[in-house]
């Protein structure tokens, strides 16, 4: 009996939902950007990835070609001549370190002994999880250099004090002029190029590893690296440039789901996810924040192919170098692909406009080689779900699922954020948590529409008794028959969320009492979840006495429809 009355009540409630100035079922639309969204669902995901190398380096002495330096002498002295440039010493010493610089190696040769460090240097690229046990995609030239390559990056990193002290020998005997700060700038610069071409590396090791972010975003100085293995490598742009890595005993991570090529087409806007070296190599901002991730958008500028008929994507979403290996998505926040890289300007900077996409369908061959199955995890069910009740103002109903994330994810970077935003917007009084309507309907003044739903439970109720001439309820409630399963409590269908994220009408804790008020406390208990997340009825007999306790709530539920109806209009 109490399943009919339930579907009765439904249709009713169904009905009331759907009257003007009323809540409906519809999900609720949501005023906030599509990037915005985007950031907030994704960056979990999104980690800073290192490659470590350590070598011995070793560069010869350079030796000074007293035949060019003597030519070099001659011009200068025909340049002064002429009133190409000044006679006095300053000037005519700034004129031959600036001609050395721009062939250091007609001036300099190999000879002497050889200079020999330990080095070590590195990249940092960007990384995401794509299975919730460990597995991370990146770009292949993030995880490994080549040969030359490499020399250019130990060169740059560790080579300068050797650089500094060359150019110091150089302008050492040159007296008064040696303090001339462009002189020396330019001194620097022939060695930083001759060094470079002459230097040879020896003994090389190489790790992967991961800056893990702390809960509530950013790294300190305490926390350490987790090591990445290296599965899979393609071939360096302009090739199929994607890497897959593993961290070993992770479970539970943050993902982000792949999508399709045919996703995005030209013209759409395209957003990209990573550590712009801009920021990471700067001495401007803290280390902590140089642990979140930069989010940037451009459109689709057009589809490109190399020689070797690779397809790449042109956006003119901003990158920079770090970016290397970050995901790109469509607006419907799946990936469909990597960025790999940029063109760069003869200084060294990055063009905008330039930046090009590997598709995410190349992504999948790479997975597909190895059986990796891409995966969408718990934690990030829960997240989004989070996510979506954060952004509609519904604090209360947040808290619970923010919870649930830190739970699965301890190590989560932003959740701990979330949860003090949520309970900071719940004290200053902006949480917009629905209240149930069952329970205000029943218990709590529902007016006309009250007085409607009731009077149709007590019709149908009388009615199905006098048919059948049984009493109010049989002794064994309906739902533990065999054959027949309890029906959900209050089980509407899930509201539709952004992405096919789930979502609760109520929470839990407000969702109403089962199955009466005055029920014996084993009908009372927590019942099991359903598989949207609704309360189950619990099977148990409905006690001695049912009978008598529910013809009083017929009794009272007469009463209280009569003093309606005897009401004058105005008090209505």
């Amino acid at each position: 009996m109490w399943a009919r009355i339930g579907t009765v009540t439904g249709l009713v409630l169904a009905s009331t939902l759907a009257l003007p100035g009323t809540a409906t079922a519809e999900p609720e639309e949501v005023d906030v950007p599509v990037g915005t969204w985007l950031a907030a669902r994704t960056h979990p995901a999104v980690q800073l990835t290192s490659v470590s190398y350590t070598a011995d380096v070793a560069v010869p002495t350079p030796v000074a070609n007293l035949d060019a330096i003597k030519g070099l002498t001659q011009q200068g002295v025909a340049a002064v001549q002429t009133g190409k440039i000044s006679s006095d010493e300053r000037s005519i010493y700034r004129w031959v370190v600036q001609q050395m610089a721009k062939n250091p190696g007609r001036y300099f040769s190999p000879g002497g002994r050889e200079r020999v460090v330990e080095a070590t240097a590195g990249g940092l690229c960007t990384g995401w999880w794509v299975t919730p046990d460990g597995y991370m995609v990146t770009a292949a030239h993030c995880v490994g250099q080549e040969e030359t390559a490499l020399a250019k990056t130990f060169a740059t990193q560790a080579l300068t004090k050797i650089n500094e002290k060359d150019a110091a020998d150089l302008v050492a005997e040159l007296g008064d002029v040696a303090s001339d700060e462009e002189i020396l700038r330019t001194a620097a610069k022939i060695f930083q190029v001759w060094n470079a071409d002459n230097i040879k590396i020896r003994n090389v090791q190489s790790s992967l590893s991961l800056l893990q972010s702390l809960p509530g975003g950013g790294v300190d100085k305490t926390t350490k690296t987790v090591p990445l293995e290296l599965v899979a490598k393609g071939t360096v742009y302009p090739g199929k440039d994607v890497a897959i890595l593993k961290a070993n005993g992770q479970s539970n991570l943050p993902t982000v789901p792949l999508g399709e090529d045919s996703d995005v087409r030209v013209g759409d806007t395209l957003y990209i996810s990573g550590f712009p070296g801009t920021v990471t190599q700067t001495s401007i901002f803290n280390i902590e924040s140089k642990l979140d991730p930069a989010f940037t958008e451009g459109p689709y500028n057009a589809d490109r192919q190399t020689p070797e008929g690779v397809p790449y994507i042109q956006t003119q979403a901003p990158s920079y170098p770090g970016n290397s290996g970050g995901p790109v998505f469509g607006r419907n926040g799946k990936v469909i692909g990597i960025l790999v890289g940029g063109l760069i300007q003869q200084d060294g900077g990055s063009t905008e406009g330039e930046s090009f996409v590997l598709p995410v369908s190349v992504v999948k061959e790479k997975l597909n080689e190895k059986n990796i199955k891409p995966a969408h995890s718990a934690t990030t069910t829960a997240y989004n779900e989070a996510l979506d009740l954060f952004f509609r103002n519904r604090y209360s109903d947040a808290l619970p699922k923010f919870r649930e994330v830190q739970a699965l994810q301890p190590n989560h970077p932003y959740v701990a954020v979330y949860i003090r935003d949520s309970q900071q917007a719940i004290t200053a009084g902006k949480d917009e948590s629905g209240t149930p309507i069952l329970p205000w309907l029943l218990w709590g003044g529902g007016g006309l529409v009250a007085l409607f739903v009731i009077g149709t439970i007590v019709a149908v109720t009388r009615g199905r008794r006098r048919a059948r001439g049984a009493a109010p309820f049989p002794p064994v409630p309906y739902g533990d028959r065999p054959g027949h399963p309890v029906p959900g409590h209050g089980q509407y269908p899930p509201q539709a969320q952004p992405y096919g994220a789930p979502q609760h009408p109520y929470p839990q804790q407000q969702r109403p009492a089962y199955p009466y008020p005055g029920a014996p406390e084993d009908t009372r208990a927590v019942r099991p979840q359903s598989p949207y997340g609704y309360e189950q009825p619990r099977r148990g007999p409905a006690g001695p006495g049912a009978d008598t306790r529910i013809a009083g709530l017929e009794a009272e539920l007469e009463e209280l429809r009569r003093n309606m109806a005897q009401r004058p209009p105005d008090h209505r």
